[in-house]
């Protein structure tokens, strides 16, 4: 299929004020590309940039912009002159596409990053830098999963990793490319089990496992969780020493409930995906549910907590 990729490019690099001016002319699938967040990205992990990342910097300095993108057909281009006529105000420019082009050209921005004081996740098609010592995952997440440079994702991993070596089960919910499962069994954890609503879970998360040679040591479910108690059922076979809920705040608080039959005396039980605001909602459930928050994270506008069974809540 042939797309329009559409870039307008923001003023003094305000791309929140045009990104809301896109989002009410009813534009969706903003892509976002701001040299402030590239720049913050860069010194963070600094040390697993190679020449080739430098360069990529050097040529996105002075750049603030946002892409979104139209299908190439009469319908698409009827909207782009609609939005033309009300982007006036905007640098404009478009550029054709293929689907290819589409499911590739992401990868340019997805680069090793260094997580917590354990991990380096490493994209599949990069060449592994210098670990320094640290666990290297090697990850393919394709366009829908999880890279590990959401706040979210990277929280959990970040709790996780002093658990995970002397885990036996792990329990990984909206596991989507697998990554916190596979990190898990990477750091030492006996076997995993993940589910994600999305069908094509599975296939994504047990072959990054086997790009990390754990895909004899992890299983992976699709189905909705939360409202499918077959599925629940089967997650529960087992006692968890450490369960993943990095979803939203809605589906946590639907399985808070069954957290308790799935997690082993002294595991612990790590939310994320928490948006600012939902927080004290998602605490309540957790705390009606029987479980101890032993710790709360906070990083942008994202909120994970840490929980156990029983005792006083911090």
């Amino acid at each position: 299929m042939e797309w329009l990729e559409i870039t307008v490019d923001a003023p003094d690099g305000d791309t929140e004020t045009l990104s809301a001016v896109l989002e009410g002319l009813g534009v969706t699938g903003l892509v976002i590309e701001d040299e402030k967040d590239i720049a913050a990205f860069s010194e963070e992990n600094h040390a697993f940039w190679d020449d080739v990342d430098e360069k990529f910097l050097q040529e996105r300095q002075g750049v603030s912009r946002v892409k979104f993108y139209l299908a190439d057909d009469e319908a698409g281009r009827t909207e782009l002159s609609r939005l033309k006529g009300r982007l006036e105000a905007y640098p404009v420019s478009v550029t054709g596409m293929r689907d290819e082009d589409w499911e590739n050209n992401w990868k340019q921005y997805y680069k090793p990053i260094a997580i917590g004081n354990r991990l380096l996740i490493v994209p599949e098609w990069e060449n592994v830098p210098d670990a320094e010592g640290r666990t290297v995952l090697r990850l393919d997440p394709g366009l829908t999963f999880g890279t590990g440079a959401h706040p979210s994702t990277r929280m959990c991993l970040e709790a996780m990793e002093e658990l995970a070596p002397s885990a036996s089960h792990v329990l990984d919910l909206g596991c989507g490319s697998g990554i916190l499962a596979i990190a898990a069994l990477c750091l030492g954890a006996k076997d995993a089990l993940g589910c994600d609503i999305d069908e094509k879970a599975p296939r994504i998360a047990l072959e990054n496992a086997a790009l990390n040679g754990v895909e004899n040591r992890l299983a992976v479910l699709a189905g909705d969780a939360s409202a499918d108690p077959v599925l629940r059922q089967a997650m529960g076979e087992k006692r968890y020493d450490i369960v993943f809920l990095n979803i939203v705040a809605d589906v946590i608080i639907a399985l808070s409930r069954d957290v308790p039959r799935w997690l082993r005396d002294g595991g612990t039980l790590i939310v994320s995906g928490v948006i600012d605001g939902r927080e004290p909602e998602v605490q309540n459930a957790l705390e009606t549910a029987g479980l101890r928050i032993t710790g709360h994270r906070r990083v942008e506008d994202w909120h994970s907590f840490t929980c156990t069974m029983g005792g006083e809540t911090v």
